[in-house]
C-alpha cells in the first residue's frame, strides 16, 4: 500500500497527499458520530483533472474514497463503515475558486469547496446574496451532497431548490454536466437533482451553479417569548398559516436560551423562544405587518415580544441562533452529541415537539429543542457519554419512528450517513431497491463513499 500512495502522490504532485496523523483523525470524524475512524490518506484536489486522477487511482488499487468539504456533516457520512477497511478521503476544500458572477442571470458558478461565507463575500459589491444558511460555514459541494438547509429555508429553499447545474465526474473518472442556468426546464431526467443529497455515493461534484437573490432591502426582526414549547409551536403554525413575509422562523427552548446567555453574555429572558425576520415589499408594510405579528403572537400566549430596531441588533440575534451549537458544546466539555434531524407534515409539528419533550422525560435524558420550525424541521442537541450513547441513539430512533409514522422523515437535512441506514425501507419502502439499482450503474464497484444512505 505504501508503493500505491507514492505512485497516487507522483500522479497529483507535491504537498497532496498526507498522511498525518492529525489530518487522517480530521478526515476520520464528524459531529456527531461517536468513533474517530481515520482514513488510508487524505488526498488534495485542486482541479477536475486531480479529481479524475484520483478516481483512476482508487479504480486500479480497488480503495474507495470518501469525499471531504469542509468536515461539518453530521450522521457519519464522513466516516468509514469498516475502521479496519483502508479508504482514501479525498479532500475538496482547495477547490475553493468563484468561477463567474453572472448578476444579470441571478447566478454564480462556483468550485465545490468554496463556503457560503466566501461566496457572499465575493457577492458584497452586487447587491445579490446565496442565501441557503445552514448555520455552520459549509462548503457548496458538502452543501449539495446532503442537500443542506437552514435558517432561510422558509423563504428561499434548500440546495436543491438554489442549484440549477453540477458538473460531476463519476468513479470511471467520465465527467457529466447536470442541468441548465435557466429558472426552469421540462427537458429529459432530471439527474441533476439524483446527484443533490446523494452525499457522493453516485459521483463526486466538481463544479455548481447556483441561485443569487436579492439583498432585501427591508427587513424587521423580532425574539417572541412563551410560557411553553407546545404554544411557541403553535405559534409557528400561525406564522406559517398567514400571509406574512416570513423568511426565518427558529424556534429555541428555555435550556438552549439559558446555554445561548451563559456562553455569549446575553441577557434574552430564559424562556422558550421563536426568532422571526421579515423580508417586506415595502418600509410602510412593516408597521402592519408587526402589528398582525404581535396580534398573532398575544393569541398564542407570548409572555414578552422583542423587536429589534438597528442592523446590529439583528446581527446579534442570527449570531446568537448560529452559535446556539457551540454554547451547548461549551457547557458539556468532554461530551460527544447527538444530534436529531427529523421533519414532519406542518401540522403535526407541534405534536411532534410534545412527543420529543415528553420522551426525553419519560427516558430521563436531558437535550436541548431548536429548529427551522416553519418548514416542520426541528433538532433535538443531546449530549452524551459514552456509557450512555446506547440510550440516547435509542430515544433519537424513537423520534424517527414516531415522525415516519406521522409521514415525516428520517432526516430533514443532514443527511443519512451511516447512521439513519437502517430507517430507508421503513421510510422509502420498494423504491430502496431501485436505489440500490441506481448505486450500481453510477458506481459498479461501490468506490464511491460505500456504505451510506443504503
Amino acid at each position: 500500500m505504501e508503493q500505491a500512495l507514492e505512485q497516487l502522490q507522483a500522479l497529483l504532485g507535491k504537498g497532496k497527499v498526507s498522511t498525518s496523523p492529525s489530518v487522517l483523525e480530521q478526515h476520520g470524524r464528524d459531529e456527531n458520530f461517536p468513533e474517530v475512524r481515520p482514513p488510508l490518506a487524505v488526498a488534495y484536489a485542486e482541479s477536475r483533472e486531480d479529481v479524475q486522477t484520483v478516481l483512476q487511482w482508487c479504480h486500479t488499487h480497488g480503495i474507495p474514497l470518501i469525499p471531504y468539504g469542509a468536515g461539518t456533516s453530521l450522521e457519519g457520512a464522513l466516516v468509514p463503515v469498516h475502521p479496519d477497511n483502508p479508504v482514501l478521503s479525498l479532500d475538496l476544500s482547495r477547490m475553493n475558486k468563484v468561477v463567474s458572477i453572472q448578476p444579470d442571470n441571478f447566478l454564480a458558478v462556483v468550485q465545490p469547496g468554496i463556503t457560503r461565507t466566501a461566496l457572499n463575500e465575493a457577492l458584497r459589491y452586487t447587491g445579490l446574496f446565496f442565501p441557503v444558511d445552514p448555520g455552520a460555514d459549509a462548503s457548496l459541494g458538502g452543501m449539495a451532497s446532503t442537500n443542506a438547509s437552514g435558517t432561510t429555508t422558509v423563504r428561499y429553499g434548500g440546495m436543491r431548490q438554489n442549484t440549477v447545474a453540477l458538473e460531476v465526474v463519476l468513479a470511471n473518472s467520465e465527467v457529466l454536466r447536470l442541468g441548465r442556468p435557466v429558472r426552469k426546464t421540462s427537458s429529459a431526467y432530471d439527474l441533476k437533482d439524483l446527484f443533490i443529497g446523494a452525499a457522493g455515493t453516485l459521483g463526486i461534484i466538481t463544479e455548481l451553479t447556483v441561485q443569487l437573490h436579492p439583498i432585501p432591502e427591508h427587513v424587521h426582526t423580532m425574539r417572541v417569548f412563551f410560557p411553553s414549547i407546545q404554544a411557541a409551536a403553535q405559534a409557528a403554525y400561525a406564522i406559517m398559516a398567514s400571509a406574512l413575509p416570513i423568511a426565518r422562523l427558529e424556534l429555541v427552548d428555555e435550556l438552549g436560551m439559558q446555554s445561548i446567555n451563559r456562553y455569549m453574555g446575553r441577557g434574552y429572558k430564559e424562556q422558550t423562544a421563536l426568532f422571526l425576520e421579515f423580508h417586506s415589499s415595502t418600509a410602510a408594510a412593516i408597521e402592519e405587518e408587526v402589528h398582525l405579528v404581535e396580534e398573532l403572537m398575544h393569541d398564542a400566549g407570548a409572555s414578552d415580544i422583542s423587536i429589534a430596531r438597528t442592523q446590529q441588533e439583528r446581527t446579534e440575534q442570527w449570531e446568537a441562533r448560529h452559535r446556539l451549537y457551540w454554547a451547548i458544546v461549551n457547557a458539556h466539555p468532554g461530551h460527544t452529541f447527538i444530534i436529531t434531524d427529523t421533519a414532519v407534515p406542518l401540522a403535526r409539528l407541534p405534536e411532534l415537539i410534545a412527543y420529543a419533550q415528553q420522551l426525553l422525560a419519560e427516558m430521563g435524558i436531558q437535550g436541548s429543542i431548536l429548529g427551522h420550525v416553519g418548514d416542520g424541521n426541528f433538532h433535538t442537541i443531546i449530549a452524551t457519554k459514552p456509557e450512555d450513547y446506547t440510550r440516547v441513539q435509542a430515544f433519537s430512533e424513537r423520534l424517527v419512528r414516531q415522525a415516519l409514522a406521522w409521514e415525516g422523515t428520517a432526516s430533514g437535512e443532514h443527511g443519512i450517513g451511516l447512521v439513519k441506514r437502517g430507517f430507508m425501507v421503513e421510510e422509502h419502502g420498494a423504491s430502496v431497491a431501485w436505489m440500490h439499482r441506481l448505486k450500481a450503474i453510477f458506481d459498479p464497484d461501490n468506490l464511491l463513499n460505500p456504505g451510506k444512505l443504503i
